[in-house]
């Protein structure tokens, strides 16, 4: 059970702060007056990188929060793509056409040619394993004079929104000369990257060669903190400027000034076993959907800090709630006292708490509850082998791309890779290939939210609710983005005062 904020021992949140003591200092200096915002941004990340920032892993979006890496294309609230490094594009049945941005140089001097984006693009392609966007994508790209053409093997109207993904960064070739790849010194963004201390820290400095509007701040001191606690109690004591991912138990003690809520495109949902077991019954599944109160679980286990689910898609993606219909779905049945068995995993600390809410709910409309909680390492396989009768997983419903199509394909078509309610549904399997199959913009947004009520129709999936992050900004922060995709924190207009 979570511990209530106001009764968090004060020693306790001392001894965190003392882990960030001195942090940010040995190095540059946090003031450089020749900074239009005079200061060095001190920030406090969550997670270290897994493989020293190479743009070929997770490792990438942070590349992308710290604006040292730069993709193509980038993407609008509405995730549609707009011009980055690349200018314009034109599509030819499995030929786009990328013409790219004059007048840009790497941070090592070197210039921005369609040979070293196709270098970059070709190396993820040829990654073991692939970038996450890539995954079933045969992509080419080869140099065409100044413009850069990539081919699919089929045709893809994901194409732009896929070279959106942080980890189809384009950087300079001297970034894949060694065994791993290294972002140092090798961006196009308004901030160089110059120092990484393993998993500790990295240093960036205000590139004065950007291509674009000039950073505002002379620099960005990043110091990775994993607990929780600590990144707090950094913001509370003034060493850190922006802190990442502030603790749902944290966010009460904090000044509330200094706190922003994220919505962010994850949905927590409970998916429900259609290939056996109590809930194969759609009668079945409508009684449990009716028995989950979400409200008292967001009130409950997350402080308020999450959004009640209408849908799969959420607040995050504003277009989703303006174009959803009321769903028909079946008559809720009698549970008739049967057993059923939840599983969920330990490592995001809210699921085990709302599974034991979640047995209380279905249990007091007459099911029988059994929960299997453990880590997520050890318990993906048997969700994926539906050996539970329900599953409660918190889902990332964009992927990298932007577009929620992929995830919703992953996850309820009957050849999906992530169908865990073991969904084989003809009129769902149409929907989804409608929706991938659509041209991006109103029309494939329309096509998704279909997608989506005929996956709700089944009650394969009970969306719960929407998470939100909490990320915390100091007095003095100016024009930190607040970003839902993760893909922006620190910008050229960053600065602190």
């Amino acid at each position: 059970m979570r511990v209530p904020a106001r009764l968090i021992p004060l020693a306790a949140v001392t001894a965190a702060s003392a882990l960030l003591t001195g942090c940010f200092s040995g190095g540059q200096s946090a003031t450089d007056d020749s900074g239009a915002g005079g200061k060095r941004i001190r920030l406090a990340m969550m997670q270290p990188p897994r493989s020293g920032l190479s743009p070929l892993s997770d490792d990438a979006f942070k590349l992308s929060r710290w604006s040292t890496a730069e993709t193509l294309v980038k993407l609008d609230a509405d995730g549609d793509a707009e011009p980055a490094l690349a200018t314009e594009w034109a599509q030819s049945g499995r030929n786009w056409t990328f013409t790219l941005r004059d007048g840009v140089t790497f941070h090592d001097g070197t210039k921005l040619t369609a040979e070293t984006v196709v270098n970059s693009l070709t190396k993820a392609a040829a990654a073991s394993p692939k970038p996450r966007i890539l995954d079933g994508v045969d992509l080419t790209a080869k140099a065409d004079g100044d413009k850069v053409i990539v081919t699919t093997a089929t045709e893809d109207p994901l194409v732009p929104q896929r070279l959106s993904s942080p980890q189809l960064s384009i950087l300079a070739a001297k970034a894949y000369e060694g065994k791993t790849v290294s972002p140092v010194g090798a961006g196009t963004g308004p901030f160089e990257l110059t120092k990484v201390n393993g998993t500790s820290s990295a240093a960036l400095d205000r590139y004065d060669g950007y291509w674009g509007k000039k950073a505002k701040a002379p620099g960005i001191d990043v110091r990775f903190v994993p607990d929780g606690t600590a990144r707090a109690a950094a913001l509370r004591s003034g060493e850190a400027d922006i802190v990442e991912a502030v603790p749902v138990s944290q966010a009460a003690v904090l000044d509330q000034d200094l706190i922003t809520e994220v919505p962010m495109p994850r949905t927590n949902t409970l998916y429900l076993n259609t290939e056996k077991g109590a809930f194969k019954d759609a009668a079945v599944r409508a009684a449990a959907r009716e028995a989950i109160d979400a409200e008292s679980i967001v009130k409950g286990v997350y402080e308020g800090r999450a959004d009640v689910a209408e849908g799969l898609l959420g607040p995050a993606l504003p277009w989703a709630a303006e174009l959803r219909k009321p769903v028909q779905r079946a008559k809720a049945g009698d549970p008739a006292g049967k057993t059923v068995t939840i599983g969920t995993f330990t490592d995001r600390a809210e699921l085990p708490e709302v599974a034991a809410a979640l047995q209380q709910q279905l249990q007091k409309a007459g099911f029988k509850v059994k929960l299997d909680v453990r880590e997520y390492a050890n318990i993906e396989s048997d969700a994926l082998a539906g050996r539970f009768d329900a599953f409660i997983l918190s889902r990332a419903t964009v992927l990298d791309s932007g577009d929620p199509a992929a995830y919703l394909y992953s996850d309820f078509a009957s050849g999906g890779s992530f169908n865990i309610a073991q969904l084989a549904d003809p009129a769902v399997d149409k929907a989804l290939q409608k929706a991938g199959e659509t041209p991006t913009g109103d029309a494939r947004r329309k096509a998704v939210i279909a997608a989506e009520a005929a996956v709700l129709g089944t009650d394969a999936a009970v969306p719960m609710l929407h998470e939100r992050v909490i990320q915390g900004d100091a007095a003095g922060v100016t024009d930190a983005a607040h970003d839902p995709r993760e893909r922006e924190l620190v910008t050229a207009d960053t600065y602190v005062k």
